[in-house]
């Protein structure tokens, strides 16, 4: 099995979808890849972590108070599965690749 170092480019990787080394998500920055972007509504959240349960590269940001404060912008593909299981439909995915980091906060 071929291990890809964590600054490989998508050319040198093995086509289809093949994931070699699970689980090394953190080690990518996918930002450039995004075509729209997620944005909360914190006023409308009521902080029952669908959204950081079910993102598939950790993305949501959460805080000490167990609260969602944003999304990481390095590891979100705006994939759009937190807008689809917020039952408050708090986040909502906009045009552009453009989007704040909460962690910089």
């Amino acid at each position: 099995m071929k291990v890809y170092p964590p600054d490989a480019k998508w050319r040198d990787m093995a086509p289809g979808g093949i994931i070699p080394q699970a689980g090394n998500a953190e080690e990518y920055d996918v930002s450039g890849w995004r075509s729209s972007h997620p944005e909360h509504d914190s006023e409308c959240c009521i902080h029952c972590l669908f959204c950081w349960i079910y993102c598939p590269d950790n993305a949501i940001v959460v805080n000490e108070e167990k609260k969602v404060v944003g999304f990481d912008a390095q590891h979100c593909k705006a994939c759009g599965i937190c807008a689809q299981v917020c039952p408050k439909s708090c986040i909502s995915m906009k045009p552009g690749g453009e989007m704040a980091d909460a962690r910089q906060k």
